[in-house]
């Protein structure tokens, strides 16, 4: 039997365009006699982005700069960078710059060398990186070039010199409360979670920087976190769960900046060369004929060598390595191919280094400082009550800064034009509280880096 369906197809196909435009008709009915529907969708989006929107731009810029340093990406050439319990893997691609505390032995990324220079000696594997290890030499130090949690948060914070993690909160820090209520609910892209030491111990104390709070309907679902940690610097987002069992453990507390000038008083970094947050965000490139021992880019104490590696990355053929102090030439040394150039410099300048490839072409050049800095101290003790005269001396370097150094606490002595021009500063009296080994440090920065130099002295009442 045949059937045929064409007489109730198309009155089928008729019932649905009535149908279809019926819906098409109530849809625009709605969408302008009520006006709040179609804008809801938009209103609840605008309240979902409210709390970011209103955020001061300098909590904006701490999460952005803070990802510059958890988001940077780099492969090491050789197998022979440390950290805590081992080596970094040859040729495997991590995220993130090393942790290790350097102190006054190596220098601190961001802060004492651009990112740059980190990544130029990452590519050399007889770089600093590769030849030398921190371990047994300084605490809770592994790599020469590193960060620990303090410089990262200071990094994001603007700050031209690190506070560490202890003097973080009250009552060294002003400009800050605790958030209330102790939850996800509650917390705000900028602020900082505080670890306090262990019972009984001066260990254990860390910060970690909330980067982004996500949220539904107006509801945090999610909050990341950021901090330098072993092996490198980490980038977690946490569910909500996640995120209040773990400020609830260790008696974490969440800190607000409300006035970062306050928090920060003098240490800020729109004041010095760095941290440079315009060179650290650009991508650079990356030498692949010649790079020195400490990268590129990068300041020199005037009593180190040199170490030019001539890699010929690319087996163009090196004709001669070129040194200049300025315009001025140094030095054309010939070369049979690459090979390890050392050299040490009588004069304080600017340097570059540079190869004359076998066709007659130059390579990239790579820049480096030459620079004096000293420190004098007045008497082999300071008295607590009386102010104690430094006198220093700079070539090639501007002082910028004096950090005072106990067990107890950290000081900090801003370097002005009129110290500079007398070579001299005071520790004022009274500002340091306690009898003890004192260490101090002087700090010069020029355009490509910060150099310091460390003597102490036994502080007395």
């Amino acid at each position: 039997m045949f059937l045929d369906h064409s007489s109730n197809s198309r009155k089928n196909g008729n019932i649905a365009k009535r149908s279809g435009i019926s819906s098409l008709l109530l849809i625009l009915a709605i969408f302008f006699l009520c006006p709040s529907v179609h804008l809801f969708a938009n209103d609840a989006k605008q309240a979902e982005n409210k709390g970011e929107l209103s955020l001061p731009e300098w909590k904006k810029k701490a999460a952005e700069y803070a990802r510059i340093l958890s988001g940077v990406k780099w492969t090491p050439v050789a197998d022979t960078m440390p950290w805590k319990a081992g080596y970094f893997e040859k040729g495997v691609e991590y995220s993130g710059v090393p942790y290790s505390g350097v102190s006054t032995v190596g220098r601190y990324i961001g802060f004492e060398i651009y990112l740059k220079t980190f990544l130029a000696a990452v590519e050399n594997p007889q770089s600093v990186l590769y030849t030398e290890t921190l371990k047994g030499r300084v605490s809770k130090a592994t790599t020469y070039y590193g960060l620990v949690c303090s410089n990262f948060t200071s990094y994001a914070y603007q700050c031209t010199y690190w506070y560490t993690a202890l003097i973080h909160i009250p009552p060294f820090r002003k400009g800050l409360e605790l958030v209330e209520p102790h939850d996800a609910q509650a917390v705000e892209v900028g602020d900082f979670i505080y670890t306090p030491p262990r019972e009984g111990t001066r260990s254990g104390v860390h910060v970690e920087l909330i980067t982004e709070v996500v949220k539904k309907n107006g509801v945090v679902t999610h909050v990341r976190i950021e901090d330098s940690w072993p092996k490198t610097t980490r980038n977690q987002l946490r569910p909500t769960a996640n995120f209040n069992s773990h400020i609830k453990a260790r008696a974490r507390r969440v800190y607000r900046i409300t006035d970062i000038d306050l928090w920060r008083e003098e240490n800020r970094a729109e004041n010095y060369l760095f941290p440079n947050y315009a060179e650290d965000s650009a991508t650079p490139k990356i030498n692949r004929v010649l790079l020195l021992d400490l990268g590129d880019w990068v300041p020199y104490n005037k009593e180190d060598t040199v170490k030019i590696n001539v890699m010929d990355r690319d087996s163009q053929g090196v004709k001669s390595l070129v040194i200049k102090r300025g315009e001025q030439l140094i030095e054309e040394i010939p070369l049979e191919g690459p090979g390890i150039i050392e050299r040490t410099f009588a004069e304080c300048g600017d340097y570059t280094a540079h190869c004359v490839m076998k066709d007659g072409s130059l390579s990239q050049a790579c820049e480096f400082s030459i620079c004096e800095l000293d420190l004098k101290l007045s008497k082999d003790t300071l008295k607590l009550s009386e102010p104690y005269e430094v006198e220093f001396s700079s070539n090639n370097l501007k002082v910028v800064m004096a950090h005072i150094s106990k067990v107890d606490g950290k000081y900090k002595v801003w370097i002005n034009d009129e110290d500079r021009k007398n070579g001299k500063f005071n520790i004022p009296a009274n500002l340091i509280d306690s009898e003890g080994r004192t260490r101090i440090w002087l700090f010069g920065e020029n355009k490509y880096g910060r150099l310091k130099k460390e003597k102490a002295v036994m502080a007395i009442k």
